[in-house]
């Protein structure tokens, strides 16, 4: 079986010719109940060769665009895998590719996004978690997937989180309420995607990790809660998001596989939405 996303002909997955660039980071060492997240990406390329390539809702088939798919990216330490995710997305970037980091853990986003950082100056982070990730510490790592948004608000001015309904005491003080989009406020709002939308600058980089999901849509997250969002809510904010604002790169985090295949797959076909909304809003 093929190793990259979408199982394509090298027609489509040649590094040269590709606008798209998918980094597989297999990395779990923090994480802090159901672990595994390190083959998730390995899980969602598996399961992207099942899909259809014709996105029905924007008429596109954007693999037509390219997309390569890059060795994985392996460390044995957080600021190890770290450093070398910025490295490779930095090299990437340099040469022009839009790019899809596969995790692992939510840690693998603070490489990634300093690598966007350091080319997209003003970018907002869009954040769609069931947490907030902003401890200090956890566990003794400033690492830890439970510090990833901490850390990214080291690298960037502007977080907007989306999905949230889980965070520790010693957080409360860290959050912006004006930047934060709880799960429950969403369920009985009409107007929250345009508010998400108006608080992002010209530029986002998107971090998603799949908890945000309600674990009746996705269950297989290392550490699921109740009242997530569903399929049209996460992907009705990702198309406005496209739509009105400039995508310069993305990162989907956090599948656990399991058993439960049709997590693998939902993973695989979210990234490929996503691709089409940008795309098609790009041309």
């Amino acid at each position: 079986m093929k190793r990259n996303y979408l199982n394509l002909p090298e027609s489509f997955c040649a590094y040269e010719e590709a606008k798209i660039a998918v980094v597989p980071v297999p990395f779990d060492r923090t994480s802090s109940w159901i672990r595994g997240s390190r083959k998730g990406p390995e899980a969602i390329i598996r399961a992207s060769r099942y899909l259809e390539l014709y996105d029905i809702e924007t008429g596109s088939e954007v693999y037509r665009e390219g997309i390569c798919t890059r060795p994985p990216v392996k460390a044995s330490s957080s600021g190890s895998m770290i450093a070398k995710v910025r490295s490779a997305v930095s090299g990437l970037l340099e040469d022009k590719k839009f790019i899809v980091v596969l995790g692992g853990e939510h840690s693998v986003s603070i490489g990634a996004v300093g690598a966007h950082a350091e080319r997209y100056k003003e970018m907002t982070v869009l954040h769609l978690d069931a947490h907030t990730d902003l401890r200090g510490s956890y566990e003794g790592s400033r690492y830890s997937h439970a510090c990833t948004v901490a850390r990214i608000s080291e690298l960037v001015d502007r977080v907007v989180s989306v999905g949230i309904r889980s965070m520790d005491s010693t957080e409360v003080g860290s959050i912006m309420t004006d930047r934060v989009f709880f799960a429950r406020d969403i369920k009985v709002s009409r107007s929250w995607i345009d508010e998400v939308v108006r608080g992002l600058s010209e530029r986002v980089y998107v971090t998603l990790d799949l908890d945000v999901f309600d674990p009746s849509v996705l269950p297989s997250t290392g550490t699921p809660e109740p009242g997530g969002l569903d399929w049209y809510e996460v992907t009705g904010l990702l198309r406005e998001v496209a739509l009105q604002r400039e995508v310069v790169g993305f990162d989907v985090v956090e599948l656990c596989p399991s058993r439960i295949k049709a997590s693998d797959f939902i993973a695989a076909k979210l990234i490929y939405k996503l691709l089409s909304y940008r795309f098609r809003s790009a041309g």
